[in-house]
């Protein structure tokens, strides 16, 4: 195996992972918006530090359309003649055809890009003066609305085009749905555990207490039993099914070497984090919460390597690139939120969620504060 088909699956796994960890804290703000949810607004700096980081990672994702040796490792409908003597997948040729598949790449990067800069810069407004509080409140609330509709296409065109694509052949109904489950669930996972890790700071920690705690474990909770919902649910109607285009998925990740990885992924993705928070207390212990966020992002990683390398590889690989790869895009990811988490105030300033919350349990603020 050359060093350029170990090398630039790596960077596709490892930046679609960050890129979507990021996507996913802003999908976090937006559902707390558009459910007018008060118990997050004290912590909402946290998923927005993530968020700030969505322009850089989209720049690196760029570079694996844009050259040519990446393209033709990665994605086989670049490669001239790909859909020859195919006639199955006809209707994928139209919509894999080369620059439409670039222009779609574009405008989600760029969506996700405009998306974050608005979030952030209604945010910091809210921040300066208290007559801005209720404009950018309501204005926060709009694009969180808007934002789920948003996501639900842009993540859709997202999932097929850099890791559907990867195997033209196969065909799943339920694949968007399959990797919103997993990039939503590891937003979460991310959102809370920059949320425990910085709730060390007295501001954040005024803002940020059981209450909080409980109901991020309550989110990685449910929506960790959610994935393993859509994974059951993928699996069975194939196995049922027993389509030729669509079996290949999964007999290709139970063969040569897969098939441990393809076990360990329900392991950590459902078992462990279904068991570790199952009980309320775990669900409000910072270091229980600590120790199972870590194993959802580790789970996360590991359904995205089954996901990707099993289309470019025939048998599972692992060497000095893959953790360096891994460390290096998560080192960046940390960086970038402790940089964006710094530039502005923890907590933010003159929400209204904020000032209702605290009026409606001054006790408690003050015993926090």
């Amino acid at each position: 195996m050359t060093a350029a088909e170990r090398i630039w699956p790596n960077l596709l796994l490892d930046g679609f992972y960050v890129l979507t960890l990021c996507v996913s804290a802003m999908f976090f703000i937006a559902t707390q918006r558009a459910t007018s949810a008060r118990w997050s607004a004290g912590l909402r700096r946290v998923p927005e530090a993530f968020m700030c980081a969505i322009p850089v990672f989209a720049l690196l994702m760029i570079p694996l359309v844009l050259l040519p040796g990446a393209r033709a490792t990665l994605f086989p409908w670049t490669r001239p003649g790909a859909f020859d003597g195919l006639p199955a997948i006809a209707g994928k040729a139209r919509y894999l055809h080369a620059p439409f598949v670039y222009a779609r790449i574009a405008v989600v990067l760029l969506i996700w890009t405009v998306f974050a800069r608005a979030f952030r810069r209604a945010s910091l407004a809210q921040d300066r003066t208290p007559a801005d509080s209720l404009p950018m409140h309501r204005r926060l609330d709009r694009l969180g609305a808007g934002f789920l509709v948003v996501f639900a296409l842009t993540i859709t065109a997202a999932a097929y085009d850099w890791i559907g694509s990867l195997d033209p052949s196969w065909s799943s109904t339920m694949f968007a749905v399959y990797i919103f489950a997993g990039v939503w669930v590891g937003g979460i996972a991310a959102v809370t555990l920059a949320t425990v890790a910085l709730a060390r700071r007295p501001l954040l920690r005024a803002a940020v207490g059981e209450a909080q705690l409980h109901d991020l474990g309550k989110m990685m909770f449910a929506f960790s039993i959610f994935w393993a919902y859509i994974w059951v649910c993928q699996y069975l109607l194939i196995w049922y099914g027993n389509i030729p285009e669509e079996v290949s998925h999964f007999l290709t990740r139970t063969n040569n070497g897969w098939l441990p990885l393809f076990v360990a992924n329900v392991l950590v993705n459902f078992v462990v984090p279904f068991l570790g928070l199952l009980s309320v207390h775990a669900k409000t212990d910072p270091r229980r919460l600590t120790l199972i966020a870590g194993v959802i992002l580790i789970g996360r990683w590991l359904d995205l390597y089954l996901l990707i390398m099993p289309a470019v590889w025939r048998a599972p690989h692992f060497g000095v690139i893959e953790p360096l790869a891994a460390i290096a895009y998560g080192g960046l990811l940390v960086l970038l939120v402790r940089i964006y988490a710094a530039r502005v105030p923890l907590v933010p300033r003159h929400d209204p969620m904020m000032a209702a919350d605290a009026a409606a349990h001054p006790v408690a603020r003050r015993h926090a504060a």
